[in-house]
């Protein structure tokens, strides 16, 4: 039951995120949520607490006029979840690292949620 649980926040979760639905990524989140993206082995990205995650999720909102992370597999390991992700998002501005506004980013990734009290209280990012 616990991991149809957690699959079921994902799923929320991942949803809202794909329609840039802030109140609804929210919703699912444990107040205490850890956020972490990490790339290429650094942190590139992290939040404490629930109000630390709004403000990033409405700056990076800025950043995409279209976003979809796709489940591919999901691996569980008691109240957390080892998820493998297709990221595609369309840029609506340009990127320090040289991308520009309507290109497509196209990432494969994991994702680990965790669970606690029936919310998400982690989310880690790896790409």
């Amino acid at each position: 039951m616990e991991n149809s649980n957690l699959k079921d926040l994902i799923e929320k979760y991942l949803s809202a995120y794909n329609t840039f639905n802030i109140d609804g990524m929210i919703g699912v989140l444990n107040e205490n949520i850890h956020f972490r993206n990490i790339s290429k082995g650094e942190v590139n990205s992290e939040t404490k607490g629930i109000q630390e995650f709004r403000t990033l999720a409405e700056q990076s909102i800025q950043v995409f006029s279209q976003r979809r992370q796709v489940i591919k597999n999901i691996i569980f390991a008691g109240d957390k979840a080892e998820v493998d992700i297709d990221y595609e998002g369309i840029l609506s501005s340009d990127l320090p690292n040289g991308m520009k506004a309507g290109e497509t980013l196209k990432l494969q990734g994991k994702s680990i949620f965790q669970m606690k009290d029936k919310k998400l209280i982690l989310i880690e990012d790896l790409s």
